[in-house]
């Protein structure tokens, strides 16, 4: 069964160039727009295997979501990576601070994203 692997960015674009990558690799894609509809298909998805979110998002950023769903992520042990323009030591210690595994600075390199994708999902495989 391929691993379902939730992608939170309000870019139609990124989402297609991410699923791109990961499709192809044996992954299920799933998306959301922004970080309200993210934090919905997180609880409501209880086998996902990787979140991979925007922080600069309409309704609720990337941040705020981690924050509200802190507690949830570090229960089910799920590894989300920021995926986004931001660079700031202060966003990436926050992301850090509330479960964040990985921090990836758009434009990125698919070889690269893959690779922490496969590395972060490899545990129970």
């Amino acid at each position: 069964m391929a691993k379902s692997i939730l992608i939170i960015d309000d870019s139609a674009s990124v989402r297609r160039q991410v699923s791109g990558v990961l499709s192809p690799a044996g992954f299920q894609v799933l998306e959301a727009a922004d970080g309200v509809e993210g934090a919905d298909r997180i609880r409501a998805k209880v086998d996902l295997a990787l979140v991979i979110c925007d922080v600069n998002m309409p309704r609720m950023n990337g941040l705020d979501m981690l924050e509200t769903l802190q507690d949830e992520i570090a229960r089910r042990q799920l590894p989300v990576v920021m995926l986004t323009t931001e660079g700031q030591p202060e966003a990436m210690a926050r992301a850090k601070k509330c479960g964040a595994r990985g921090w990836i600075v758009k434009p990125f390199k698919e070889h690269l994203l893959l690779g922490a994708v496969q590395k972060l999902t490899q545990s129970g495989t």
